[in-house]
C-alpha cells in the first residue's frame, strides 16, 4: 500500500469533494485511489499503485491551484502536464508588486489570460501567489514563457506575437 499527502487550501477543500461527495468519489474511482480529506486541508491519498498516486496528487494539486475538477481531470491524459509558476520567484515578496502582476496576468476582463490560453491551446489558472497551467507539454512551455515575460513587464502585443512565432517552431 502506497500513501501520499498534501495540503491544499480551506476553500478549495469542497471543491475537491463536490456536491455530496461525487468529484472526490469520481476522482477515487477513475484513478482507484483513496482519498481522505480533513477541515484543514490535510489530503491523504492511498493506493496499491505508486503511479495512481503520483496522478492523483497531480490532479488534487490543479484543484488546489484554482482549476475545477473537469479541467484538473484532463491531466489523466498522460500528454498533459501541470506546470506551476510561483509569482514570488519571478517578481519578489512585494505585496502590491503580486496584485499588479497579477493583473496584469489576468487582464482587462480575463483578456490576457484567455488569449494565452487561446493560443497555447492550454488552461491557466491565476491562484492566491501562483499561476498554474494544463496542457500538452510544449504547450505548457510556450505559456509559461509568455506568462513570465508578463510578469517581466513585456507588452501584451509583444508577448502574443513570440506566442504565435513559438508555435510555429513547434510545428
Amino acid at each position: 500500500m502506497y500513501m501520499n499527502e498534501l495540503k491544499i487550501p480551506k476553500e478549495r477543500i469542497a471543491v475537491l469533494i463536490g456536491k455530496k461527495g461525487q468529484d472526490k468519489k469520481n476522482i477515487e474511482k477513475i484513478t482507484n485511489t483513496k482519498i481522505k480529506v480533513s477541515k484543514e486541508g490535510d489530503v491523504e491519498i492511498t493506493a496499491d499503485d505508486n503511479f495512481n498516486i503520483f496522478l492523483t496528487s497531480n490532479i488534487i494539486k490543479a484543484i488546489a491551484r484554482g482549476f475545477n475538477p473537469e479541467v484538473a481531470l484532463t491531466l489523466l491524459n498522460e500528454d498533459n502536464y501541470l506546470e506551476i509558476i510561483n509569482m514570488q520567484e519571478e517578481i519578489g515578496k512585494s505585496k502590491k508588486k503580486l496584485i499588479r502582476m497579477k493583473a496584469r496576468v489576468i487582464g482587462t476582463n480575463g483578456k490576457a489570460k484567455y488569449m494565452v490560453e487561446k493560443m497555447t491551446n492550454t488552461n491557466i489558472s491565476v491562484y492566491g501567489k501562483t499561476i498554474a497551467i494544463i496542457g500538452k507539454s510544449e504547450n505548457v512551455l510556450i505559456a509559461k514563457q509568455a506568462l513570465q515575460k508578463i510578469l517581466q513587464g513585456s507588452m501584451h502585443g509583444n508577448v502574443y506575437k513570440f506566442v504565435e512565432n513559438q508555435k510555429h517552431k513547434f510545428k
